[in-house]
């Protein structure tokens, strides 16, 4: 029995490999390890935040294959071989994504708990295509709350970044094969 197993009663760790913000890693996980726990506890991404570990309150939103999702609600083990993106793998080196740019411009955040969840999920929210209104914005982002009530902001930086942002995600779809 192997040192994982034995310290698991009996349950052995699995393997998955993850496209992880550009970068392919192999990771051993629980059955019961939620991707959120396995950012945050084993891979040392702490930006992922866990908020209500519920699905409720979009603080632990990441990019899973482009999509935003709530990364407390699904198991690691059920995403070998996906592409992963979370805040920290955003930006370009030193220089911000546009949507990291926009929220700091707009002052989009108070306390910034909530901020890489608003982040990731307007970022997929762009990707999505489906917001082209204010208001259809509010409504694709109601999954994420914002405690300090930073929403102004928040829709004035999505609404700021989402040009720039779509030729981003263009240029990336041209790339892949």
């Amino acid at each position: 029995m192997s040192e994982n197993a034995s310290n698991a009663g009996g349950i052995a760790a699995c393997s998955i490999t993850l496209q992880l913000n550009g970068q392919s890693r192999q990771v051993e996980v629980y059955p019961w390890t939620t991707l959120l726990d396995l950012l945050r506890e084993q891979l040392a991404l702490t930006g992922t935040k866990k908020g209500c570990d519920h699905g409720q309150c979009g603080a632990c939103t990441v990019l899973l294959n482009g999509k935003r999702i709530n990364s407390c609600l699904t198991l690691a083990v059920m995403h070998d071989g996906a592409e992963l993106t979370t805040i920290e793998g955003l930006a370009q080196g030193e220089a911000l994504h546009p949507m990291q740019a926009a929220f700091v411009k707009h002052d989009a955040f108070q306390c910034g708990y909530c901020t890489p969840g608003q982040i990731c999920s307007a970022v997929g929210l762009v990707a999505e295509g489906r917001a082209q209104t204010r208001d259809e914005v509010r409504e694709q982002m109601s999954g994420n709350i914002c405690r300090c009530g930073a929403y102004p902001n928040i829709l004035a930086a999505i609404e700021e970044a989402t040009p720039e942002t779509r030729e981003r995600l263009a240029g990336a779809q041209e790339v892949t094969p």
